[in-house]
This record gives structure tokens, sequence and C-alpha cells, in this order.
């Protein structure tokens, strides 16, 4: 497990892409964490680290955005998902078995689903309005 202190949006982005530079493809990355810690401004890190562009929107509304990039990535927004049911209709369980870079926001709501290897980004309030501690499970950087 590692802790990072991001002092701001730009800070988180860099720590995304320190995760970018590790991603091989087929990985799940699951984060946690209250609403408004920064979840998609890592994943906006994450996408630019690999090479897709300043594209990263939430996906709350379409429950899943994909991106170009060295490695697909699909984002999703599990915050509305609240059973088996929720999950299967939003096509999750096809995406597991590929060579795409799966993030999840709000993965606490799937818990159960998400493959045993998956990295977890925790994301935290720090002492500050703008600071965020951010702990990455599952991966070394």
């Amino acid at each position: 497990m590692q802790r990072f202190v991001s002092h701001s949006v730009q800070d988180t982005e860099k720590i995304a892409a320190k995760l970018a530079e590790k991603l091989k493809g087929g990985e799940v990355i699951a984060f946690t964490g209250p609403m408004g810690m920064g979840k998609t401004a890592f994943t906006r890190g994450l996408v630019l680290a690999l090479g897709g562009g300043d594209v990263v929107s939430s996906p709350t509304f379409a429950l899943v955005n994909e991106y170009d990039a060295r490695l697909t990535v699909q984002h999703f927004d599990m915050y509305r998902v609240s059973g088996w049911d929720d999950l299967y209709s939003t096509g999750f369980f096809d995406y597991l078995d590929t060579d795409n870079v799966l993030v999840i926001e709000w993965s606490e709501n799937i818990d159960g689903a998400l493959p045993e290897n998956t990295i977890y980004v925790h994301m935290e309030k720090g002492e500050t309005e703008t600071e965020r501690i951010v702990t990455i499970e599952g991966i070394d950087l």
C-alpha cells in the first residue's frame, strides 16, 4: 500500500500518471471515497498519461465512457448501481475479460463483483480544502 498527498488537481493527475506507467492492459482500478475527492481528475490524469488527451468527463449519466489511448480505458460510474440486476444491465461483466483498463468510480457498490487482482485507489480529504490523501493498493509504483 502506498500513500500520496495531493495539494491540487495537478498533483492528483501526476499521481495517476505514475500509475499509468505501470499498466499493461486488463487491469481493474476501483476508486473508493466520498464525492468531490478527485476521482474523475485522477482518471483524467491516467488517460492523459496514456496518450488519450484531455477527454475525460464524469460518466454519471452514461454509466460508462470509453477513451482511446495506448490502452483503451473504460470509465464506469457505479453510483446508481444498487444490486446485481443493475450491474448486469451496465454490461460490466462483458468488459472484465478484455485487455482494456477498467476504471470504476463508486466501486463500493459492486465490491462483490470485483476481481481478486483489483487495484484500489482510496481518496479522502486532507487537512486543507484542496488537499487529498490518495492510497493505492494492489500495485507498486
